[in-house]
């Protein structure tokens, strides 16, 4: 059996399956791919995952836009 055609038959078997029950396979699918290393997609992201990527993103030093409070004035004007 291909790796297609059992993805397909796992996707239906998936959307009989109740709400809570779906809930711990997705949980068991992030367990593996966790186990593996394998990054999860970013909707699948925990907040941790989310609070590390902000944080990085933030502290990054490719930022080469600085922005002064003259710049700030120019767009808000009271």
């Amino acid at each position: 059996m291909n790796a297609a055609i059992i993805r397909e038959q796992l996707h239906d078997q998936i959307d009989q399956l109740p709400d809570d029950i779906v809930q711990e396979v997705a949980d068991f699918a992030l367990f593996v791919t966790s186990r593996r290393s394998i990054t999860p997609r970013y909707e699948d992201w925990a907040d941790q995952q989310w609070h590390d990527f902000s944080l990085a993103q933030f502290f990054r030093d490719e930022d080469e836009i600085e922005y002064t409070l003259k710049d700030a004035r120019e767009i808000y004007k009271p």
